[in-house]
């Protein structure tokens, strides 16, 4: 991150694997971690899977906070800002990987959904084979060069995400139509905010994809879109450090008053306040300046 007047932007975080320029699978312990963040906030182009021995720290993503315990993971997708916050504690490790990584396709999907919790325990009954799958995947990946396989740690990758059973926010259903409509909005969300055209675009009618968002989820379809839409703008504002203009012109809006309008109703607050507000906060925090490793973390 670096300062421009009062006003820090943030550099976005590319996935360079040290050393073997094939690998779609890296790992680190939160003794790495600590020894390369420096409590900036963050955004990567690839995946954050971190599982957490023992220890208690905090994490925040998307400008949600999580408290950090002994048992528990860590999903940080592309595109999420964020900011390991207290991890002076924390023992664990964690898993760097491009989306394309997973090798079954249950586990790519999964990958792609954008509704994945940050943050959940892991139940004691899983916790022996979740350790086994980490511990084998962590022992390829750390192969001496001549050793080294691309092909296994993408394999064992899959295995981990399997056993993790990482759970989607609030999604109570695998209805079809709500995987398609999901998959959809976060292919379409920037040029189309109407419910409707979703429902003619997958061929349903608007009433039965009501539904099936409603089912899923517990929201409308309508504010299914608009958690999303404002997820971005939040990004933007924070992080992109982007006017209400450039904001409404990346997101699909006709102009900045029309995307005010629209932010202000769905958060309280102007874009331009909002903003201002998150940035005393970033300016208070440590800055990231350099890359190290894989990501610099």
């Amino acid at each position: 991150m670096v300062e421009t007047g009062h006003v820090r932007v943030i550099r976005q975080m590319t996935y360079q694997p040290a050393g073997r320029r094939a690998a779609a699978v890296e790992t680190m312990s939160f003794d790495r971690l600590r020894e390369l963040n420096d409590g900036g906030t963050q955004r990567a182009d690839f995946h954050v899977l971190a599982v957490v021995d023992t220890g208690h720290g905090s994490v925040t993503v998307d400008f949600l906070h999580h408290p950090l315990k002994e048992r528990s993971a860590v999903w940080i997708p592309p595109g999420a800002v964020h900011q390991w916050d207290d991890i002076a504690g924390v023992a664990g490790h964690l898993v760097l990987f491009v989306p394309t990584a997973p090798v079954t396709h249950a586990t790519r999907e999964l990958v792609a959904s954008p509704d994945l919790v940050a943050h959940w325990s892991i139940p004691d009954a899983d916790w022996p084979f979740i350790g086994v799958a980490r511990d084998h995947l962590l022992l390829e990946a750390s192969a001496p060069s001549e050793n080294f396989s691309t092909e296994l740690p993408q394999i064992l990758l899959s295995a981990l995400i399997a056993r993790l059973r990482p759970p989607h926010s609030g999604a109570r259903s695998r209805h079809p139509l709500f995987l398609r409509f999901r998959s959809s909005v976060e292919a379409h969300f920037r040029e189309h905010h109407d419910a409707g055209y979703y429902a003619r675009a997958l061929g349903y009618a608007p009433r039965t994809l009501s539904r099936a968002v409603q089912q899923a989820t517990g929201r409308t379809a309508k504010a299914y879109i608009v958690d999303r839409i404002v997820l971005e703008a939040k990004r933007l504002l924070a992080h992109d450090r982007l006017t209400a203009a450039r904001c409404a012109a990346t997101l699909g809006f006709p102009d900045a008053s029309n995307f005010s309008v629209f932010f202000r109703k769905a958060t309280g607050m102007r874009p331009g306040a909002w903003q201002a507000a998150v940035a005393v906060v970033l300016q208070n925090s440590p800055c990231l300046t350099r890359h190290i490793g894989v990501c610099a973390l």
